[in-house]
């Protein structure tokens, strides 16, 4: 049979289990995502109200952006993992967008 020998570049002083670590990156991965998803949400709405908008397009538009950033970093800093106050804001925002387009 063949013999299996360790590999002779590999460091020898490697930690063999490194799985929270690994779990820590890929959580703070998936957060940066969602957060990413989250804001680019957000900019969208506030360019539906800047485009469509036909009442106080301006303000509508820069009070979306300004708020959903701020709900965001209070959802990032509260440690949630619904991030159910940012979707509630995002729904309700793009529905009082949607009335000021229509």
């Amino acid at each position: 049979m063949a013999e299996h020998n360790a590999p002779t570049n590999a460091p020898s002083d490697a930690p063999l289990n490194d799985i929270e670590e690994h779990l820590q990156s890929y959580r703070g991965f998936l957060k940066g995502v969602i957060i990413l998803l989250l804001a680019s949400a957000f900019t969208l709405v506030a360019l539906c109200a800047f485009a469509f908008g036909q009442t106080l397009p301006l303000l509508l538009g820069w009070a979306i952006l300004v708020l959903g950033f701020i709900v965001i970093l209070i959802d990032l800093r509260s440690g949630t993992r619904t991030w159910r106050l940012s979707l509630i804001t995002l729904v309700l925002l793009g529905v009082i967008t949607a009335a000021n387009v229509s």
